[in-house]
């Protein structure tokens, strides 16, 4: 009929440990701390990937390292095949990266007030030795103007005469060719 007193006891003592346990797995899930280190390790994770890739992975040159010695009896081009296969990535790809990393980085970092006034000195050196090449630039920019106006006015003037002279021709080769077309309709 019934379950005596010590069964229900058990029961509801096995039924709290599994809800304690239920408990603090969800209190470890939600918890801030928990979800913060969980997140940290998968990007260490995602990280450690991506500079195995790049920079191949200590055990991957361990063993080839190994492979190597182990090749050698085998043959020197087997050996080299072996340790090539194994190597991923490249440290200057990885040198690139981070290169271009501390970039990005030193451009969203504000410029301290040293590194402006040395920027303001440089500008300020820049425009006074600069000035002189700039005057003579316009200068010369000024006489190639002229002289491509002077060129392009005489082409202008070659390219008018010629179509001048061509469309005179073409007018008289076109009344020649109509006065002997006439001389042949009437016959003569």
């Amino acid at each position: 009929m019934g379950a005596s007193t010590e069964e229900l006891s058990r029961d509801i003592e096995g039924t709290r440990r599994r809800m304690a346990t239920d408990l603090d797995a969800l209190q470890d899930r939600v918890s801030p701390q928990a979800i913060l280190d969980r997140r940290k390790a998968a990007a260490r994770g995602r990280l450690s990937g991506i500079k195995d890739r790049v920079m191949g992975s200590a055990q991957s040159v361990r063993s080839g390292a190994g492979a190597t010695s182990s090749g050698l009896s085998d043959g020197a081009s087997n050996a080299a095949d072996t340790a090539q296969e194994r190597f991923e990535g490249s440290p200057l790809a990885a040198g690139l990266m981070a290169f271009g990393a501390g970039m990005v980085l030193s451009a969203l970092l504000p410029a301290t007030d040293q590194e402006a006034r040395a920027a303001a000195a440089v500008m300020d050196t820049a425009q006074e030795k600069a000035q002189p090449l700039v005057d003579q630039a316009k200068s010369v920019g000024q006489e190639i103007g002229q002289d491509l106006a002077s060129t392009a006015q005489q082409a202008a003037q070659q390219v008018k005469g010629t179509a001048t002279e061509s469309a005179s021709r073409v007018q008289d080769e076109g009344t020649s060719s109509a006065q002997h077309v006439r001389s042949d309709a009437t016959g003569g």
